[in-house]
Parts: C-alpha cells; sequence; structure tokens
C-alpha cells in the first residue's frame, strides 16, 4: 500500500518508523516531512491545508490511505475533503475534530452524555468568567477554548493567577484560540494519557502512557506541548482500562455517532485518575506527542494494518501486541523554550546516539544545512529506549541524551520519575 503522512514532528517520525516496519507498505512519502522522516520516506513539497493539491497527489500517487500526524488539517477539514474524493484517510471529520478543536464542545458533549469530567462553565467576556473563579475558589483551571498549541491552559493556584490567566485570553495571547474560555474545577490525582483507535462505531484501546508538560524538574515551570513521556502508566491497571472504556471512551463514540459526526481516527483522552476513578480532563484527536513515541517503540502489531482498518470501518474483533517492556522519551529542546529560542543551532552525535541498544532518536524541529543538523524549533529531538522497567528504559534514554552534543539545547533530568 502507498502511503501518505502528513507532519513534520517526532510523532510523524516515530509514525513513520513504525509504517516502514510493515510488510505491507508500498511507498511511504511524507508532507512535509523532517530530516528524520527523510530518512524513512519520500519528501514531498504538499500544503496539507490545500485540500486540492493534497486530492491531486493522491490520485497521481496511487495513494491507499492518508496518515494525519497534528490536529490542524484535521479541524480544517482534510479528512472531509479527502473522503468526498474517494481517497481514505485515517483521521476525524471537521466536525468529529471539535472534540479538540473546541474544549467547550467536548465539555458539553460530557454533560450531554454523563462522561465523568471536571464542573465547569464557558464565557465570552472575562467579568462573569472571574466571578465563577472567584465562586469557585482556587485552585481553578482556565482554559482558551480553541487549540493553543498545548499552552491554552493555566492550572492557578491563586484566584490572581485565574483571574490574569482569563484577561490574557480576552486580550488576544492566544488569538482567535481564546475569544471563549472554559473554566472548570481543578481535579486532584494522577494524570495518565489514554489513546483508542476508533473507526466510527468500534474503539480498540492502545498502550497508556503518562507525560511531563511543565519545562522544569519535579514537575515545575511553565506548560509546554511536553518534555516527555513513558509508557505503560502505572496507575492505568486493567481495571481502569475497562473502566475508561466503558465510562468515557464507548459513551463518547456513541455521542459523536448520534450527532452524525461518528468518529474515525484516534482518540486521545487526557484522563486525571481521582478517588471516584477516572475523569476526562481533555481529548486530542490525534497521537500524543510526545507519547507516541513511546507507544511505537512498544508496538509489536502491524500499525499500518491497525490504521487502515480503523480508515475501513473494519476494528471489529481487532487486539494489539505491545513489548512487555517500558519505553521512555525525553525531549531536547532549545534553550529559551517556551519562551524565546534561537534556531539554527547545530546538532552532533545523533548517529551514535541511534546506535546504543534500544534506542532511537526521533527528530521533531529539525532542519538540514549546508548538509548539518540544525535545531528548527523549540522541541527538537526526542530521545526514545527501551527498558525492562521504566528506571532502565530512563537510563538508556539519558544515556543517549549525553552522547547528542548541542550546546543550545537542554533536557529534563527527571523524565518517569514518578514511576521511577
Amino acid at each position: 500500500m502507498n502511503i501518505l503522512l502528513i507532519g513534520s514532528g517526532g510523532r510523524e517520525h516515530s509514525l513513520a518508523w513504525a509504517l516502514r516496519k510493515s510488510p505491507r507498505l508500498g511507498q511511504l512519502y511524507a508532507a512535509p516531512g523532517n530530516p528524520g522522516i527523510a530518512t524513512l520516506a519520500d519528501i514531498v513539497r504538499l500544503d496539507p491545508f490545500d485540500h486540492h493539491a493534497v486530492i491531486d497527489f493522491c490520485r497521481h500517487n496511487m495513494i491507499d490511505l492518508v496518515v494525519v500526524g497534528p490536529e490542524a488539517p484535521l479541524v480544517a477539514g482534510l479528512a472531509d475533503a479527502l473522503e468526498a474524493a474517494g481517497i481514505k484517510i485515517f483521521g476525524p471529520s471537521r466536525e468529529a475534530s471539535r472534540l479538540e478543536g473546541s474544549k467547550g464542545y467536548t465539555k458539553d458533549l460530557c454533560a450531554e452524555a454523563d462522561i465523568p469530567t471536571a464542573a465547569y462553565q464557558r464565557f465570552t467576556e472575562a467579568a462573569p468568567a472571574k466571578a465563577y473563579a472567584t465562586a469557585m475558589g482556587a485552585p481553578i483551571v482556565v482554559k482558551a477554548d480553541g487549540i493553543a498549541a498545548g499552552k491554552g491552559v493555566v492550572v492557578a493556584e491563586t484566584l490572581d493567577e485565574a483571574h490574569a490567566a482569563i484577561d490574557a485570553c480576552f486580550d488576544g495571547a492566544f488569538g482567535s484560540a481564546g475569544a471563549e474560555v472554559v473554566v472548570e474545577e481543578c481535579l486532584i490525582g494522577e494524570e495518565a494519557s489514554f489513546f483508542a483507535v476508533c473507526d466510527g462505531v468500534d474503539a480498540v484501546p492502545l498502550a497508556t502512557a503518562q507525560d511531563h508538560k511543565r519545562v522544569g524538574d519535579g514537575d515545575t515551570g511553565p506548560n509546554t506541548g511536553g518534555m516527555g513521556a513513558y509508557s505503560p502508566a502505572p496507575v492505568m491497571t486493567d481495571a481502569m482500562i475497562e473502566r475508561t472504556m466503558a465510562e468515557i471512551i464507548r459513551p463518547t463514540m456513541k455521542a459523536m455517532a448520534a450527532r452524525g459526526a461518528p468518529f474515525k481516527g484516534v482518540l486521545f483522552a487526557g484522563l486525571m485518575i481521582t478517588a471516584k476513578g477516572p475523569e476526562l480532563i481533555e481529548y486530542n484527536v490525534r497521537f500524543g506527542d510526545p507519547e507516541c513515541q513511546v507507544l511505537m517503540m512498544r508496538l509489536e502489531s502491524d500499525l499500518l494494518e491497525l490504521l487502515f482498518a480503523a480508515a475501513e470501518g473494519k476494528l471489529a474483533g481487532i487486539e494489539t501486541r505491545w513489548r512487555p517492556e517500558a519505553a521512555l522519551t525525553v525531549v531536547m529542546a532549545a534553550k529559551g523554550y517556551p519562551g524565546d529560542y534561537a534556531k539554527g543551532t547545530p546538532i552532533s552525535g545523533v548517529e551514535a546516539a541511534n546506535a546504543l541498544p534500544d534506542t532511537q532518536v526521533f527528530q521533531a524541529g529539525t532542519a538540514m544545512v549546508d548538509g548539518r543538523l540544525v535545531a528548527n524549533g523549540g522541541r527538537v529531538l526526542n530521545v526514545t529506549a527501551l527498558g525492562g522497567t521504566v528506571a532502565e528504559a530512563q537510563q538508556r534514554a539519558y544515556q543517549a541524551v549525553d552522547t547528542i552534543d548541542w550546546p543550545d539545547g537542554f533536557a529534563r533530568r527527571d523524565i518517569g520519575w514518578r514511576a521511577v
């Protein structure tokens, strides 16, 4: 089968790496890709928001399946355009993508379908939002309604912080994503990431993971797109997985189908495991980044077969196989991230890190300039390793991090500390 992979980050590098293992893979194309993906796929110049161009490319190159990594093309309706043209895609429709594109949409669906989540209200003006926050008390969570690259959520420890976060949203800190704000209670418990591949009717649970969103050791500092992750998540026992499927995933699938927007693709549930059980923090409509990297390291099943079955609506009866080892990924980011950072700084030692046992460096924000690998983003490398335990995977990952020579980069040194 010929595959077109949309995206350019570490998530897409790990997907390309896993797709390359499939005996059913014919030609693998990627747009826009990155230097790491270029070692696995043919890079093509293609704008995923130009639906006519994507359709023409798929027809001329006999593409059997389009796999979309990031959320923005899905929210913009790429799946709808491709399906209308008779081209199979792994990813949800524009309407189904509102589960990520609008936090308020998801909260309303939870209320409608009796899915456990935090108490909330939606606001389009600052004054009533601040009044609600004051009435609820701190700590409290303030979320920009739309997509804000993982940075539109503030867990406010004080009411002053909550009011400042509300003002920031309405003052344009997150552009149109902050035109509406969701204010919700702060759930207490342990966070986990849960993934299910869906075909509109059936859902197949994948392995679990936990990530580290804050920039500093000890989970301190501002939120980022993710500074590392590990799999499996110890808090997600078999019983907790079944509760998540029964109380959150399946009711969501049923509610979306009832809305005329059956969900196809990967449903990524950010969970808080509270004293009452699993509660939904938010949904994403694509693989997590960097959670995808640890999942792909552990996946034994044929990824291509799984994604194609979802696109065809044929997931019933399918089960996935996973390596028993733990996987852990450490994000190497440019100094200054998530604030201002420099681009174009040179990186070496990636090949040496990849040569270490059970280790793979997935490239995220990289570019090739005059034949040399350089940083081209905030989160730049995802150094991933397997081990018999999370502690062993952690040790291998940091050995690889220390093999890479990038003076202008940094990494947290405690990824996986909860499990270790």
